[in-house]
């Protein structure tokens, strides 16, 4: 950028010199908008890589536009191509979008959107892009995604441009016709119109390739990385125990898509409504007429520019205060709908023990109350579009007459030919329409400022989850690998959400090799502290030192059943092939599952195809295939008999004799099965203390 700075900088330094020659006004503005726009991109280097891109492009632009218009102005331009030889408001026009860029990027919604929409432009990732007859090529996927970026919005001012070539043909089209011209007539139709209409439909086909490969890996790596930053290091769990951010799969699938569609959609759009505004506005300033106002004999250059001008920038004004509200009515009404998915998904999920106690009149209820409020609220956003449509309407319609209103006298009274008011009423409705974009994008705008609010405080969730990852940098419960034997809380005081204290232990030794089992009465807070040892509980403090090297596994009470075959239940959360079908076997049979041997590849719901005993010992089955040197129960076999749970314990001590195990239980028959005990012990604050005891002790 600082290069490209230089050059738009040594550009408008030669416009200056040679306006001062000519006299040029044109190549004199040329010069002072080149002077602002070279501090413009030199100051870029400290915006958003997404905004760099377009400030590059234009600063790009500006160079090249700008030596043509020289070289035109002071001889050197061919000859032959006189014709097409860039006037002084085309450079002028880009250059005024690279210092707009550069100003709106201290807008903070701009920032936003900036932000969330940048990573994907610098990844590093290489990726195979297969450029059709150009063949596939290697390279990074960043590089690649910019080289979209860049060639689409070239293409989109060359559609522009395609317009104005049309809008000319009209001009000429309509005098012919009313000159009754047969040769002209069909000279603009054969040569002209057909031309630029096949043009325009190729290019059109062109940017629907371009545009759809683009969005289509955005949203892909967009997923993905959301995907990685919400299941890493146990940060969908820490969000759900937080509740600061609702319905996350949502704003992952949902909320991402409308982002990128949107981003792209307002991104190119405005550009090509900016360039539209410009091209356009010069032919509205050029009719050959002088055009007084209403009324008086008072001629005002370019009147019916201003006109325009003035029209729209009122009803802009007027449909920002209608539509201000929609802004908020639109995320509620996101949040509401995502709820309601929720309510469904969990209802599947859960429908057998919902079927069991009889609650689909708690659930219906629950579903009526649920939708109620998305009706509520669409209700309210309902209204508030009418009002909005009401007055988008009502201006659309007036627009259609208002250049014919204001050019018919001259029309009549013989000063201008049909062709230039065809297309002066053409060019009034392209820089009407450019100039209400605003108006007319106001309820998309709504919902696309409500999905950069929902992605906003979704980053933003994951990045207090981040920063309360036990262990992790910065966290208040610091987990360390040390070289020791045993795992061993110095410090610990651990509370609930909500901030109530619940958990204090300091100097508690848990002994490797041996098989402790931890007591206690119902929410004396054994399991939080099992899941302040696995390194996901964030709200407490304290320091907790872990033997280096050694890898735990927790066995909650209720475990997880991914879809899919039953062959990826068991190996979960390694791939499904990681274990050959021996050793899968052995697993099952050990813990009685040997009926399931034939079904490893059968895909199904398998949590609700088992029953709770048959998960528990699923996931003891998946223990046995990882082997790990430390193996956490959560009541992970309440499910089972008496009988059947000590003959598991006797397979767990059997198949893993180097494990360190630790059991959370409440039956007494337990005991008989651990070498330790621990026993959750109320202190006068309320709060539960872990304590060693001997099994006399406790009993």
């Amino acid at each position: 950028m600082r290069l490209l700075s230089f050059a738009v900088a040594a550009l408008a330094v030669i416009a200056l010199v040679v306006s001062q020659q000519s006299g040029s006004a044109g190549i004199l503005g040329l010069g002072v908008v080149g002077v602002l726009l070279a501090f413009a991109t030199f100051r870029a280097t400290t915006i958003p890589f997404f905004l760099k891109i377009f400030s590059g492009i234009f600063g790009t632009e500006y160079v090249l536009f700008g030596a043509g218009t020289l070289m035109a102005q002071i001889g050197l331009w061919p000859t032959a191509w006189q014709a097409v030889a860039p006037p002084a408001s085309l450079a002028t026009t880009v250059a005024v979008f690279g210092i707009l860029i550069y100003l709106v990027s201290f807008v903070p919604v701009v920032q936003r959107i900036a932000r969330i929409a940048s990573p994907y432009f610098e990844s590093s990732e290489p990726q195979i892009a297969n450029l059709g007859p150009f063949g596939r090529y290697r390279m990074r996927l960043g590089t690649f995604a910019v080289a979209l970026v860049v060639f689409l919005i070239v293409l989109n001012q060359a559609q522009v441009g395609i317009s104005l070539r049309i809008n000319f043909f009209y001009r000429d089209f309509n005098n012919a016709l009313q000159e009754k011209n047969a040769p002209v007539f069909w000279e603009q139709l054969v040569n002209v119109f057909c031309v630029w209409a096949a043009i325009s439909v190729i290019s059109y086909l062109i940017e629907t390739v371009a545009q759809s490969v683009l969005l289509i890996r955005w949203r892909e790596w967009m997923a993905a990385e959301y995907n990685r930053r919400w299941l890493g290091n146990g940060n969908h769990y820490r969000i759900s125990l937080a509740g600061t951010a609702d319905n996350p799969d949502q704003r992952i699938s949902e909320d991402t898509r409308s982002f990128l569609n949107q981003t792209y959609s307002f991104s190119l759009t405005l550009i090509t409504q900016v360039s539209t505004l410009v091209s356009f506005s010069i032919v509205l300033w050029s009719i050959p007429v002088a055009i007084t106002v209403p009324g008086t004999d008072i001629v005002i250059p370019g009147f019916i520019f201003w006109a325009t001008l003035v029209y729209a920038a009122l009803a802009t004004w007027v449909t920002h205060l209608i539509g201000k509200p929609l802004i908020a009515l639109e995320f509620e009404q996101e949040r509401r709908e995502a709820n309601f998915r929720f309510a469904l998904a969990r209802l599947r999920e859960y429908s057998e023990q919902i079927a069991l106690m009889r609650g689909e009149g708690a659930e219906r209820r629950h579903l009526s109350e649920t939708f109620g409020g998305i009706v509520d609220n669409f209700y309210r956003l309902l209204w508030r579009k009418l009002k909005l449509t009401t007055f988008t309407l009502s201006y659309n319609q007036a627009n259609v007459v208002i250049p014919y209103v204001l050019l018919a006298p001259y029309y009549f009274g013989g000063q201008i030919a049909f062709g230039v008011l065809t297309q002066v009423a053409s060019a009034f409705g392209r820089v009407e329409t450019a100039m209400s974009f605003f108006i007319n994008s106001y309820q998309s705008i709504a919902s696309y400022l409500a999905s950069i609010n929902r992605l906003t405080t979704f980053e933003q969730a994951i990045a207090k989850a981040d920063a309360q990852a036990a262990g992790g940098e910065g966290a208040a419960i610091d987990i360390t690998e040390k070289p020791v034997k045993d795992a061993t809380i110095e410090t610990l005081a651990l509370n609930l959400p909500n901030g109530q204290p619940i958990v204090q232990a300091s100097d508690l030794a848990l002994p490797a090799g041996r098989a402790t089992l931890m007591i206690g009465p119902s929410g004396s807070g054994k399991s939080t502290l099992f899941r302040a040892l696995a390194g996901i509980w964030p709200f407490g403090e304290g320091k907790v030192a872990t033997p280096q090297g050694q890898r735990m596994l927790v066995l909650p009470q209720r475990p997880y059943l991914p879809q899919g075959s039953l062959r990826a239940a068991l190996a979960y959360p390694s791939e499904p092939d990681v274990f050959s079908d021996a050793e899968i076997h052995a697993a099952m049979e050990k813990v009685k599952l040997g009926h399931l041997t034939g079904r490893l590849d059968e895909v199904d719901l398998w949590g609700q195809r088992l029953s709770g005993g048959e998960q528990q010992r699923l996931a003891v089955a998946r223990a046995l295939l990882a082997k790990p040197d430390w193996l956490f129960l959560d009541e992970a076999t309440a499910s089972l008999d008496e009988k059947l749970e000590g003959e598991i314990y006797e397979v767990i001590r059997r198949e893993l004799p180097q494990a360190s195990i630790v059991s959370i239980g409440h039956r007494s028959t337990l005991r008989a099965m651990h070498d330790e005990l621990i026993a959750m012990e109320k202190n006068a604050d309320g709060t539960f203390s872990p304590r060693a005891k001997s099994m006399a002790e406790a009993g």
